[in-house]
């Protein structure tokens, strides 16, 4: 019997995003600095992150230029981080991350609820940019290079 010829994991850019942001404390410090929270002592207490932990997510974060850490004490150097445009992007993944942890997990009672400057209660929803219908599994389709194919 011949040994099954192994499978590649598909190409895939939720895979590498994952790489970089799929572990819990990244996105915690990535949503602490999306609502204004820069100085490290502030992230920890509110995400509950341990020091080390919170300090290897953020570098990494910074080596992929997502944060930013800049200067504001000497001595002793302190810093704030700050999200660049690749991590505002991300917070906006993060919005509708919440917004389904809401209507799934919290059905009813979301432990809390924003404000869009409209006044109204914030539902965020992805849609295309070109013609803005809704960009839900159904309505698009992968095409050119790594395009899935049904068979197999």
């Amino acid at each position: 019997m011949s040994k099954p010829k192994p499978v590649a994991p598909r190409v895939c850019s939720i895979a590498d995003a994952l790489e970089l942001v799929g572990e819990r404390w990244t996105l915690l410090a990535v949503r602490e600095l999306s609502h204004g929270v820069r100085r490290f002592d502030r992230i920890v207490r509110n995400t509950g992150a341990s020091r080390d932990i919170l300090t290897a997510r953020l570098r990494k974060l910074e080596a992929a230029g997502v944060v930013r850490r800049e200067l504001y004490h000497e001595r002793p150097p302190r810093y704030e981080y700050r999200l660049t445009p690749a991590g505002q992007e991300l917070g906006d993944v993060l919005l509708t991350l919440m917004t389904w942890g809401d209507r799934y997990l919290n059905p009813g009672d979301p432990p809390l609820v924003w404000q869009h400057s409209c006044g109204r209660a914030l539902d965020p929803v992805v849609v295309c940019v070109h013609c803005g219908e809704s960009a839900r599994a159904g309505a698009h389709s992968p095409s050119g290079r790594g395009a899935l194919t049904s068979a197999g």
